[in-house]
């Protein structure tokens, strides 16, 4: 009798990347169309003059949002964002979504149609379509699934893989606060739990709350590029955390990196709100994600065009592969980067199967 092998694999073990490369290894194209397939922030179908940059992104209640402190109404409208966001990585302005919905009976129609609400009002702020989608029952609780799509000529396109050495490293706006928006999410859930007498304790923190609850892509990015005449080298959003995001600009493009501790923006309102919660502000800005700012190289030669820009800071550079991936400290310890961002897997971030 042929004996079953019953040891099984936990998916946990993986990680979120390990198993995005597990189910991803043999992968193959059909078509001569499909110019990028898995591996990028959008997969990028060739149209002869132009390309389209396509995406989806997945939330679960539970996983990647609380119904206890998300209002309806954001839910939808982050839903749609996160979305461009990996649109606008390409370097590409999205310009349709589908939307797909799963509910559980607890749902009314007036709070779908809140949910609804926020993803017409990302549509109108962001010059997008909903051209499509599907709903159907869920067991467990609600989960919204939107495809995102914009097109733009082939040239224009930047890749997570072309960062090259001696390229400088730039991020768009600050980081960190979504993380710490969070923290205080979590803080005041506690204790309207314990007593739901209590009033949350939300004054003071409007804005690391909205970088939680309703981020905004920087589909700006793509001409503020434009107007300085810089193409970026190498490009992905700011999701799961600058550390890992950069891990992979540098894995993909087979190059090291250098980034500064004393170079990382983080706003003021979340320096010291991770005081308050006795956390390392520079921590929050590497691992905690959520952020949806643009992070990109570009050529050692663009610098002077970009310098004192209000919109971008320099956080440091490219290097030989052979220099690994550090961060460098005000004190100038230098220290191996590491992927922290949230894992899906644990219930914490997403998982983008791209």
């Amino acid at each position: 009798m042929e004996t079953q092998n019953t040891a099984l694999t936990n998916i946990e073990s993986l990680g979120e990347f390990g198993l995005i490369e597990h189910l991803t290894q043999h992968n193959t194209t059909k078509h001569i169309t499909t110019l990028k397939s898995v591996g990028d922030d959008c997969a990028i179908i060739d149209h002869g003059n132009h390309v389209t940059a396509i995406t989806t992104d997945m939330l679960v209640e539970n996983v990647h949002f609380d119904l206890i402190y998300t209002p309806l109404r954001h839910l939808g409208y982050k839903a749609v964002t996160v979305n461009l966001s990996d649109v606008a990585a390409m370097n590409v302005t999205p310009t349709h979504i589908t939307v797909s919905i799963a509910l559980s009976s607890k749902y009314t129609l007036e709070a779908v149609e809140e949910i609804y609400a926020g993803i017409y009002l990302a549509c109108e702020k962001y010059k997008i379509d909903l051209v499509g989608g599907d709903t159907t029952t869920s067991q467990l609780g609600l989960v919204i699934s939107v495809t995102a799509w914009g097109d733009a000529p082939k040239e224009e396109i930047v890749y997570r893989n072309g960062a090259s050495e001696t390229d400088l490293l730039f991020v768009s706006g600050d980081l960190g606060a979504a993380y710490l928006g969070l923290q205080i999410l979590e803080r005041e859930k506690q204790v309207f739990l314990e007593n739901k007498n209590i009033q949350p304790d939300l004054e003071g923190n409007d804005y690391i709350l909205q970088r939680q609850l309703k981020p905004e892509p920087r589909t700006d990015v793509k001409e503020l590029l434009r107007l300085l005449e810089i193409q970026p080298t190498s490009m992905i959003d700011v999701s799961d955390g600058i550390s890992s995001e950069l891990l992979h600009i540098c894995r993909q493009s087979n190059v090291g990196c250098s980034i500064y501790e004393e170079k990382i923006p983080i706003d003021p309102t979340a320096i010291n709100t991770a005081r308050d919660f006795v956390l390392d502000p520079v921590t929050c800005a590497l691992n905690g994600g959520e952020d949806y700012e643009l992070l990109f190289s570009i050529k050692l030669s663009d610098y002077d065009k970009i310098k004192g820009n209000p919109n971008f800071t320099a956080i440091g550079h490219i290097t030989n592969v052979s220099a690994g991936c550090n961060l460098v400290s005000n004190s100038g310890v230098v220290t191996p980067l590491i992927a922290q961002g949230w894992n899906a897997l644990l219930k914490n971030e997403k998982v983008d199967v791209k």
